[in-house]
C-alpha cells in the first residue's frame, strides 16, 4: 500500500515538472489574494469586482506598488476619480516599482508638453506607460530617433501612446521602415519639401505602419504599377490609404480586383478611376464586397449610382438600409437622387439629413403676393 502511494506521489511530482513554467507558477501561487492591494485599491474606489474578474491575478502579486502609484499620478495631476479609473482598466499598473514608473515619467516628458496632456495620455493608453522597464533604453534611442526627424513632439507622443510596440522595439527597425517609406515618397514623385509634412500625416493616421514589412510596402507599390497605375496616382493611393496599402498583399488584391471588375462590368482604365475615388475597395475580401453590392442593388441603386459614388461601398449594409428609410421618411427617393448624401460618418450624414430636411420645410417666398393686414 505505502508503495503505490509513493508510486502515485513520484507520478504526480513528474506531471507537475513537465508542465510549462507559466502553469507551475500558477499552481504554486498563494490562493489568497494580497490584503494589502485589495484594500489599498478599495480606498481609491478602484472598482475590485471588475479587477477580479478581468485581471484577478493581479490581486495574488507581491510586491505591489498601489499607494506609491497612485500618489505619483496624483501629483501629476490625476484626480481621485482618474486615478480609480486607470487602476480599474489597467491594475498591472500597481506591480510596477515607484522608481521605473519615474523613469517612464522622464521619457513621456520630453515630447509631452506638460504633465496635464500626459496624465490624459495615461487615463487612455494606460498599458502604453506602464511597461517593462527592460525597454526603457529602446524607447529613449527611438525617441531620440524620430526627434531627429523633426516630427511634432505631438506626432511622437501619439506614435507612443498608440502603438507602444513601435518605441519597445529596436530603433534599428523603425530606422529601416521610415526610410523605406521615404524612399517609397521620392521614387513615386513626392516633392523633398512636403517630405517630413507627408511622414508626419502618415504615421499619424496609422501608428501601426512602423510594425509592417518595408518588403510587403514594396511588393505592393510593384503589384498596383504592373495594374497600370501611375506614379502620381501610387504615391496618392500610399497617401489615402493612410498606410494600409502595407497590410495588403497581391494575391488578395488580385482577387479584389477581378471581382470588382467583373460585377461593375468595367475596363481596367475605369476601374483604376474607381479606385483612386475609393482606395478601400483594394482591401475589402470579396465576401464583404459582395454582401455590400447586393444590398444597394436590393435597395434600388443602380450600378452606374454606385461607380459615381463609389465610396458608399465603404458603408455595412444596415447602415445603407438605416440611412435610406430615414431619407425615405422624408420623402426622399435615393433611386433617383444622388448618394452623397448616404455617404461619410454618423456626423457627416446628420448634416445632410438637417440640410435636406430644412430646405423641404423651408417655406417658398412669393414676393407679389399680397401682404396680410389686420382686419
Amino acid at each position: 500500500m505505502l508503495r503505490l502511494i509513493a508510486t502515485s506521489l513520484c507520478l504526480r511530482c513528474q506531471h507537475i515538472t513537465a508542465l510549462p513554467l507559466n502553469l507551475r507558477l500558477c499552481m504554486t501561487r498563494s490562493v489568497a489574494e494580497n490584503q494589502q492591494t485589495v484594500e489599498a485599491l478599495y480606498n481609491l474606489s478602484v472598482d475590485i469586482q471588475k479587477v477580479r474578474k478581468l485581471k484577478g491575478w493581479v490581486l495574488h502579486e507581491s510586491p505591489a506598488y498601489t499607494k506609491e502609484v497612485a500618489e505619483l499620478l496624483k501629483n501629476m495631476g490625476a484626480s481621485g476619480p482618474i486615478i480609480a479609473h486607470i487602476l480599474t482598466s489597467h491594475p498591472e499598473a500597481v506591480l510596477c516599482n515607484p522608481e521605473q514608473i519615474q523613469t517612464q515619467k522622464e521619457l513621456w516628458m520630453s515630447v509631452c508638453p506638460n504633465q496635464r496632456e500626459l496624465v490624459g495620455i495615461i487615463e487612455k493608453f494606460p498599458a502604453a506607460f506602464f511597461t517593462s522597464s527592460s525597454h526603457h533604453d529602446n524607447q529613449r534611442n527611438n525617441i531620440s530617433y524620430f526627434q531627429s526627424l523633426n516630427l511634432n513632439k505631438r506626432i511622437i507622443t501619439k506614435l507612443m501612446a498608440s502603438a507602444p510596440q513601435s518605441f519597445s522595439r529596436p530603433v534599428e527597425q523603425n530606422e529601416l521602415m521610415v526610410r523605406t517609406l521615404q524612399r517609397a515618397y521620392r521614387e513615386l514623385g513626392g516633392e523633398e519639401a512636403n517630405m517630413k509634412v507627408w511622414l508626419q500625416k502618415l504615421l499619424s493616421q496609422n501608428p501601426f505602419v512602423l510594425l509592417k514589412s518595408p518588403e510587403v510596402l514594396r511588393q505592393n507599390l510593384l503589384f498596383l504599377r504592373d495594374k497600370g497605375f501611375s506614379t502620381t496616382q501610387l504615391l496618392r493611393l500610399l497617401s489615402s490609404l493612410k498606410g494600409f496599402v502595407t497590410e495588403l498583399n497581391p494575391d488578395s488584391m488580385r482577387r479584389t480586383l477581378t471581382y470588382s471588375q467583373d460585377t461593375i462590368g468595367c475596363s481596367e482604365a475605369e476601374l483604376r478611376n474607381i479606385i483612386l475615388r475609393c482606395p478601400a475597395l483594394l482591401y475589402y475580401p470579396e465576401s464583404t464586397l459582395a454582401e455590400r453590392f447586393e444590398g444597394l442593388l436590393r435597395a434600388g441603386i443602380s450600378m452606374s449610382q454606385i461607380t459615381e459614388t463609389p465610396t458608399i461601398l465603404e458603408l455595412t449594409t444596415q447602415i445603407v438600409n438605416y440611412r435610406i428609410q430615414r431619407l425615405k421618411a422624408r420623402g426622399y427617393d435615393i433611386r433617383t437622387g444622388s448618394l452623397e448624401v448616404l455617404n461619410g460618418t454618423k456626423k457627416d450624414f446628420e448634416m445632410s439629413f438637417g440640410k435636406l430636411q430644412l430646405s423641404r420645410e423651408r417655406p417658398i417666398f412669393n414676393p407679389v403676393a399680397p401682404v396680410k393686414g389686420d382686419d
